[in-house]
């Protein structure tokens, strides 16, 4: 579960990492006018006006500008409020007292799964895509394992200062860079949270530090253990597709890709290796779904509606391995979801094979359904998919 930027700020300032005095959220120019109004009332020399969506590059987009009058905010509020960004329409805006910047820096603690432990970044270099500076200054980006017996009570001071001391940020500043730092990181372990960035992690004049973003990722596998999970799930800043928050309200493992032939399979293992043999055949993938061990026809009738609602469907790649699941209830299945969804233009590939498919694809085969094709194999079916896919186009 990804928050956008007030969200995580909210969660940074709940677990004692310094923020920036708190803002307003909006979803209308009106109230966004007003927030300004109330900002520019109380001091401040300026006003952010942000989009709030779970993507980067919004200020490269046009998503933050910076204004300092009532007017200046009413147009940067309409330029901003309905603006797409990399597929990510704006309907919510955060607007908050401009900051007085010395320096940007880099600070992240994430999962790394390879290492299968956690992993700290710290660079003097900010407010600038951090897999660039990676790529072009490497010496420039710190990146500091640490072991679960590190931080059985936290990360200790003293890794949190070998860190910003490492990555060179200024005297004036590592000792509140490392403060921070033990913030973020009992932050994220608190939280179950998979990612905690802050970019820029900006130096004031006066020698503070503060997040003045914040990209956080939360493990919703560990929601059961927080009752506020759900409260981040805020109409207009979800940055799912809609059918990928369908297919999790119905229980489904869905993920929306940008292809034409949809992907339909039990097991994550033989859908990714699905994937795989419609790319290999010169085919996109439009899907992956996980249908899990069960097949009936209400199961596949569920499943297929939602991977032929994507108007980007050309044609359905159906790869089931029968284990439990046995392959004339597979084949029953799927005529019964045939017979559910009623017209589509769509043709439906299926491969089956394990435990009884060879009774399964004679069942498909005596029905002779003309939306159905059989393979025998993987790689046919993928051929047959893409091709339907292509002829459909």
């Amino acid at each position: 579960m990804d928050l956008v930027e007030f969200q995580g700020k909210q969660l940074f300032a709940r677990n004692g990492v310094p923020v920036p005095p708190p803002g307003a959220v909006c979803r209308t120019v009106e109230e966004a006018v007003a927030a300004a109004g109330r900002i520019l009332e109380d001091g401040a020399s300026a006003v952010v006006v942000k989009a709030q969506v779970k993507v980067g590059g919004r200020g490269k987009a046009g998503g933050v500008k910076v204004v300092t009058s009532v007017d200046d905010a009413r147009a940067a509020a309409e330029a901003i409020l309905g603006l797409d960004i990399k597929g990510h329409v704006v309907h919510v805006l955060y607007l908050e007292p401009a900051s007085d910047i010395a320096e940007e820096y880099y600070l992240s603690v994430l999962h790394d799964r390879v290492a299968k432990g956690d992993l700290i970044i710290c660079s003097r270099q900010g407010g600038v895509d951090i897999e660039e500076v990676n790529r072009t200054d490497p010496a420039a980006v710190v990146k500091r394992q640490v072991v679960p017996s590190e931080r059985a009570d936290g990360l200790p001071r003293a890794v949190a200062l070998e860190v910003v001391t490492a990555a060179q940020l200024p005297e004036e500043v590592r000792e509140a860079a490392a403060d921070l730092l033990v913030a973020l990181f009992d932050a994220y372990l608190a939280e179950d949270a998979t990612l905690t960035e802050i970019n820029p992690l900006i130096r004031t004049p006066d020698d503070r530090v503060l997040a003045l973003d914040a990209k956080v990722s939360l493990d919703a596998s560990a929601a059961f253990r927080h009752d506020g999970y759900a409260d981040w799930a805020l109409e207009g800043v979800d940055g799912d597709d809609p059918l990928e928050a369908r297919a999790r309200a119905e229980g489904m493992q869905y993920v929306k890709l940008d292809g034409d032939v949809g992907v339909l399979g039990n097991g994550a293992g033989l859908v990714m290796a699905t994937l795989d043999v419609v790319a290999q055949n010169g085919g996109r993938a439009a899907n992956f779904l996980d249908v899990g061990g069960g097949a009936s026809a209400d199961s596949m009738a569920a499943s297929l509606r939602l991977v032929l609602s994507d108007p980007a469907v050309r044609s359905v790649f159906i790869n089931i391995f029968g284990g439990i699941t046995r392959g004339e209830e597979v084949a029953r299945g799927v005529l019964g979801a045939v017979e559910q969804l009623g017209d589509f233009p769509q043709r439906l590939i299926v491969r089956l094979d394990g435990t009884n498919a060879e009774e399964g694809r004679a069942i498909l085969a005596e029905a002779a359904h003309p939306s159905i094709i059989t393979a025998p194999t993987m790689q046919e079916a993928a051929a047959q998919a893409v091709e339907a896919a292509r002829s459909a186009a």
